[in-house]
């Protein structure tokens, strides 16, 4: 929607095709069905991407990786995206997804979408780790989210794959923990042992990592995976906040280079549409995805604003039975308070260096 401008608002084959693609699911909480929703005003969207791994035990818990706030101000001439920490310490409603219900307590934030699922498999599974997100991220900011979508990092690939790479910025060099040489035979191999947990164990001998240099890159599609999940080898240990940044800093280089060059080119625009589609799981919360094509055409991808909570520096706290949280600051709540009241842009004059570069 982001990158498509005037071609899907002039086209209406093509706007039908980029919209069947996208897989349509329940969601978000419950609404009064009285209720009416209009496509007018401020919107603010949840984006939740996961941290499924190929191969992974489908009994284990599935959390959040990332936890994104898409606000779309009712001047329809910018789009903001503000990216909530994993390890945010917040309070997890109770919940009853009709399989394993949970008590509700205090805990890091992406264990929300982990107990909303519990017991549940497949499109079920979907429905209740977002609709316990939505209700935890509504009882912290205030926001009732008007629309919800689960993206899927490693589909991304399939849209690199299409684009035949993505071009963007790197802003600092980072090694990747999962993917290097082997110094003896020159193939591909693990430079590190990682623990059940995702994180490092210790350095492999004799394999040298893959190290992303700092300064324009384009990457390949293995590369782009890969340099999304990077976090552990982050400069100044800034670790989810680092990751979180080029996660961003991703997504805006995507919509780019679609708005360059996979929406002109006829050959690519098929397989783009599909691999787009499969990237997500999508609650319209009941307005038309067309609707919501048309009141963001305007929005152009250099209209995208990314913007770090606790300005990307760590204000952690131990919790007894939680362990390592993260505290949102005033000012990260003032943030929050500002999407609430589509005052973002007030926020941004008042707090420049909040904006992550890209």
């Amino acid at each position: 929607m982001l990158g498509s401008g005037t071609a899907v608002a002039g086209t209406r084959v093509l706007l039908g095709s980029a919209t069947d693609t996208v897989k349509k699911q329940n969601l978000l909480p419950a609404r009064p069905e009285a209720e009416h929703v209009t496509v007018k005003g401020a919107k603010t969207i949840v984006l939740a991407g996961l941290d499924t791994r190929p191969g992974q035990d489908p009994s284990k818990l599935t959390r959040s990786d990332s936890i994104i706030l898409l606000h779309i101000p009712a001047k329809r001439d910018k789009a903001y995206l503000i990216s909530l920490p994993r390890d945010t310490l917040v309070r997890i409603p109770r919940f009853d997804n009709g399989k394993v219900p949970y008590a509700g307590g205090e805990n890091k934030i992406n264990a929300a979408f982990a107990y909303g699922s519990r017991g549940l498999t497949g499109d079920e599974a979907l429905t209740g780790g977002f609709t316990l997100l939505a209700e935890t991220v509504q009882d912290l900011t205030g926001i009732t989210p008007d629309a919800g979508a689960i993206i899927d990092f490693q589909g991304f690939r399939h849209v690199v794959d299409v684009l035949g790479k993505v071009c963007m910025y790197v802003d600092e060099d980072t090694a990747s923990i999962h993917v290097g040489t082997d110094n003896r035979t020159g193939k591909r191999a693990a430079p590190y042992k990682i623990n059940p947990d995702g994180t490092v164990n210790h350095r492999i001998s004799g394999v040298t990592p893959n190290i992303y240099r700092k300064g324009d890159h384009c990457f390949t599609p293995a590369e782009a995976l890969d340099f999304v999940r990077q976090r552990d080898l982050l400069a100044d240990g800034d670790y989810d906040y680092g990751r979180q940044r080029h996660q961003q800093q991703f997504l805006k280089a995507v919509l780019k280079n679609i708005a360059g060059s996979g929406l002109n080119s006829p050959a690519k625009l098929p397989g783009l549409l599909k691999a787009l589609g499969k990237t997500m799981t999508v609650d319209d919360g009941g307005i038309p995805l067309q609707d919501w094509v048309f009141a963001m055409r305007a929005v152009r991808p250099d209209d995208l604003v990314t913007i770090k909570t606790n300005n990307g520096t760590f204000n952690s706290r131990t919790i007894p039975g939680v362990g390592s949280a993260e505290i949102l600051s005033k000012t990260s709540q003032e943030l929050l308070k500002a999407v609430k009241n589509d005052r973002v842009d007030e926020f941004v004059q008042a707090h420049p260096t909040w904006v992550t570069k890209s």
